[in-house]
């Protein structure tokens, strides 16, 4: 056994002192990057689960970057090892993919003991993502009677409509509020059921044909419900 170590753990203090500060640190700014994630998404979009592990994550990679070190073979032991681990969960967004790394680069940073790369990153990253988020803030939802049409697409049951018709809807300038959600066939199917004008009514046969494409429609009805004198 080397001398001054015992069960894996270094006989010196500051050493033991300096792993704690580093996890502290970690987990300080991960609750930033936390924070910054919640600020900028549109709270609908919030999921406290993801925001928990952010924070976890930025702990637990710089974690894994001092029991790293400068050993390549523990490296790909540990690659070996974690690469075992599956998630499950489609994340909804690509800024949330975007944030998962956000959280990995400050844990490696800290890790690393290079605590200017993470807070360098925090402070512009933060910026960044403060600016683009006042840049494409929604405006208030339209009152309904402005709304002339009534739009219902119906689901493949499990399917996030938002994910999947958001884009769709975005392309073709579709202000819509959604109206109702219910199971269809049997409850093998979800009708989703929004009041929507659109930019240019004379491609409403487009955003039907666009919509029905998406894997996972089953059926689209469009139909207007407010007679506009």
């Amino acid at each position: 056994m080397p001398e001054g170590v015992w069960l894996g753990l270094p006989a010196d203090l500051g050493q033991v002192a300096l792993v704690i500060v580093r996890l502290l640190a970690a987990l300080v700014l991960g609750a930033l990057v936390a924070l910054i994630y919640r600020q900028t998404r549109a709270r609908a979009d919030v999921s406290e689960s993801f925001t928990v592990t952010l924070v976890l994550l930025a702990i637990l990679i710089a974690m894994v970057t001092q029991v790293i070190g400068d050993n390549v073979a523990r490296a790909f032991s540990l690659v070996g090892a974690l690469s075992i681990v599956r998630f499950r969960t489609v994340v909804r967004d690509t800024q949330d993919t975007a944030y998962v790394i956000f959280a990995v680069a400050v844990g490696m940073a800290l890790g690393a003991n290079n605590a200017t790369v993470a807070l360098s990153g925090i402070a512009i990253v933060g910026v960044a993502a403060f600016a683009m988020r006042a840049r494409s803030r929604a405006v208030s939802p339209a009152p309904v009677e402005e709304l002339p049409f009534e739009l219902t697409v119906r689901l493949a049951l499990g399917l996030d409509a938002r994910a999947l018709l958001g884009s769709t809807l975005d392309r073709f300038q579709v202000t819509r509020r959604m109206m109702s959600v219910s199971t269809a066939r049997q409850g093998l199917a979800v009708d989703v059921g929004y009041r929507a004008a659109l930019h240019d009514e004379a491609a409403a046969g487009d955003l039907v044909n666009a919509l029905n494409k998406l894997e996972g429609v089953q059926g689209v009805t469009l139909q207007r419900t407010v007679v506009v004198e």
